[in-house]
């Protein structure tokens, strides 16, 4: 289902692509023959009224198109009564035709003194005298196949520009439609993998409801009360996380920013967490450099340095040293939190702030959600801070970067 709407969202992608491309061609195609047109009309006046002025005969008169003369047939006629003759010209076979006759009675049936007869593809010019009329007629065949050449040249690149952009916007959806069929994997998968969170706090909590209905109870009835509790605040968790992460998704900006010692905070979580490393068998140790001062929300940077201590002591070999380093440089403050183990493998550590992700696989394991680090990567990212994983054979490390206060 979802490869056939991403595939639906693609060709729409394609077809707006390609609306708007033939639309934009089609204008310009369009200004350009009227502009061609417009021009070969205007060069193609001034040599009518050249050549009504002149008497002396010419084999052609030259229009220009782009510094290129284009060499027009033309003639002249002298009207004296009801008598004409052609005058000059590259017309010879015309004097007292029928053809001519009827050219002369169209020209003098329109009311404008100058335009065109499409039945004889001429562009005529009427000059009344005192004593005779002039009538000058320029072919417009030449111009008429000059302008059809040059607009099918434009329509075959035309046509070349259409199929290399609807290569180019189909290859366009592919790349634009990725984020979204990221998402839509993420959202289905994010939505199988809470349902598995909560299906086994609801089964204990529905399994001790059950017991607890019963007249007979097995041990001490306390332990049952004790166990929907302890589902019920563990539930409590995963949806208070869940909702975090929901809030960062849809930019609901909830961080109180303020001037922050992150030393003191960092010193602050440090000690918190030292008893629980040295219950673990996994000792802690800083080395945190004094006087680090951000523009920061206290609590989230405080649930930050948290969630990579406990990810620590969870996934760290037993009996190596978990080590939070706080140093600043000229502009930054830099924490890590680093811890020896078996490595993260490279296609694992792509996918470690993925929601519900655990890098050992196995959900039974260890406790939490694996919604702890993606979590961090949305406190980081609202503090315009990165939150990077490397891991290698020596520890696997967790630097958070940000901005010092200025």
């Amino acid at each position: 289902m979802t490869a056939e709407v991403i595939g639906k969202l693609r060709i729409k992608f394609v077809a707006i692509c390609m609306a708007l491309v033939t639309a934009v061609l089609t204008a310009v195609l369009g200004a350009v023959y009227l502009s061609l047109q417009q021009n070969i009309t205007a060069l193609s006046g001034q040599i009518l009224h050249r050549v009504i002025q002149e008497d002396t005969r010419r084999p052609s008169f030259s229009l220009e198109v782009d510094g290129t003369p284009v060499m027009l047939p033309y003639f002249t006629v002298e009207i004296l009564g009801s008598t004409a003759y052609v005058t000059s010209g590259t017309y010879d076979d015309l004097e007292n035709t029928e053809a001519l006759a009827d050219i002369i009675a169209q020209c003098l049936a329109l009311p404008d003194r100058q335009g065109t007869l499409t039945d004889y593809n001429l562009r005529y010019l009427r000059q009344e005298g005192t004593l005779f009329n002039r009538i000058a007629f320029v072919d417009m065949s030449m111009e008429q196949a000059m302008l059809r050449e040059m607009m099918d040249s434009y329509l075959t690149i035309a046509a070349a520009a259409e199929v290399v952009l609807l290569a180019i916007s189909i290859a366009l959806s592919f790349w634009t439609t990725r984020p979204v069929e990221k998402a839509w994997r993420q959202q289905r998968q994010f939505i199988s993998d809470a349902s598995h969170e909560l299906k086994t706090p609801l089964t204990v909590i529905l399994s001790s409801a059950d017991l607890l209905e019963t007249a007979e109870l097995p041990g001490n009835p306390g332990r049952w009360v004790d166990n929907i509790h302890s589902e019920a605040e563990q539930m409590r968790d995963l949806v208070e996380q869940m909702l975090t992460l929901a809030r960062a998704d849809n930019a609901v900006k909830t961080a109180v920013f303020s001037e922050v010692d992150l030393s003191e905070l960092a010193m602050d979580v440090y000690l918190s967490f030292a008893p629980v490393a040295y219950e673990a068998g996994k000792p802690l140790q800083d080395q945190i450099a004094e006087n680090v001062t951000v523009l920061a929300d206290s609590a989230k940077l405080r649930r930050l340095i948290s969630i990579l201590l406990d990810n620590a002591i969870k996934y760290g070999a037993k009996g190596g040293t978990i080590t939070l380093t706080l140093e600043k440089t000229d502009r930054q403050a830099r924490l890590q939190v680093s811890n020896p183990g078996v490595p993260i493998p490279p296609e694992q550590l792509e996918r470690i702030f993925e929601r519900f992700y655990r890098a050992d696989a196995s959900r039974g394991e260890q406790s939490g959600f694996g919604l702890g680090l993606p979590i961090a990567a949305a406190i980081a990212a609202e503090h315009k801070g990165t939150l990077r994983a490397e891991s290698d054979l020596q520890s696997t490390r967790f630097t958070f970067t940000m901005n010092l206060k200025k």
